[in-house]
């Protein structure tokens, strides 16, 4: 039988381990209650000017954030994946990780709870992606975020415009010379260059001339019938021919 003294002494000890879980669990609850059990958090997609509101805008420029709130503390991270959605078509964009945990989830998704920001630029993802005329290309966000309980998985689907790629006129354009110009065209020398002329240049043969003495002073009448000019064979050589007839007294 147990004496009054061990009653006491075992009756102390429940008290002692009592207390101490009491006190572990006081230290457990407010770790709790900053990061509760689900899937806690939320992302926004942010145009510029960038701010820390949480709103959300579905209709971005090219360049564009994602802001996420009210995310649990710890060594967590978000897998983000941009995809194009239709109309604009199908396929993965681009893919990135964003570290999360910096704090808990106090806040929410108020400003206050804002974990990260990233900017992201979808220029060249959706270069070979036809634009919907009046709203531009549709893109479709998925955040798989760790630390989560259940379903990790967010979506948001918004509108991008603005990423049309400008045109590069060429550097160096091409002239457009003639296609055949004239290389030096040959001379044409008159074929029947003028009497009295000189053939083939300086130095070159000349006309004959009948001297006055062909004819006598008295008693004699010439009569000249003919005279012409002969080319000979492009010798550069001209001729005068006189035909004379003479009548005698007798």
């Amino acid at each position: 039988m147990l004496t009054h003294r061990q009653n006491t002494r075992g009756a102390a000890r429940l008290l002692t381990l009592g207390a101490g879980i009491a006190a572990l669990l006081a230290l457990a609850a407010p770790v709790a209650a900053a990061n509760p059990a689900g899937n806690n958090g939320t992302v926004k997609i942010d145009r510029v000017a960038f701010d820390d509101a949480p709103n959300n805008e579905p209709h971005v420029g090219c360049i564009f954030q994602v802001d996420f709130y009210g995310f649990d503390a710890g060594d967590l991270s978000a897998d983000v994946i941009f995809e194009a959605h239709p109309p604009t078509g199908s396929g993965v964009l681009l893919e990135d990780t964003v570290f999360i945990g910096e704090d808990d989830n106090s806040g929410g998704g108020s400003q206050a709870g804002l974990d990260a920001s990233r900017t992201y630029d979808l220029s060249e993802a959706l270069a070979g992606y036809a634009p919907q005329p009046q709203q531009g290309w549709h893109v479709k966000l998925t955040v798989h975020a760790d630390g989560s309980q259940g379903a990790d998985t967010k979506h948001k689907v918004f509108w991008v415009e603005g990423c049309e790629q400008p045109e590069t006129p060429p550097s160096n354009p091409p002239s457009n010379p003639p296609s055949n110009p004239p290389s030096n065209p040959p001379s044409n020398p008159p074929s029947n260059p003028p009497h009295g002329g000189t053939l083939g240049g300086a130095g070159g043969p000349k006309d004959p001339v009948l001297p006055d003495t062909a004819l006598p002073a008295s008693g004699e009448t010439a009569l000249t019938l003919l005279a012409g000019l002969l080319l000979l064979g492009g010798s550069g050589t001209y001729a005068v021919v006189a035909i004379r007839d003479r009548s005698r007294k007798r």
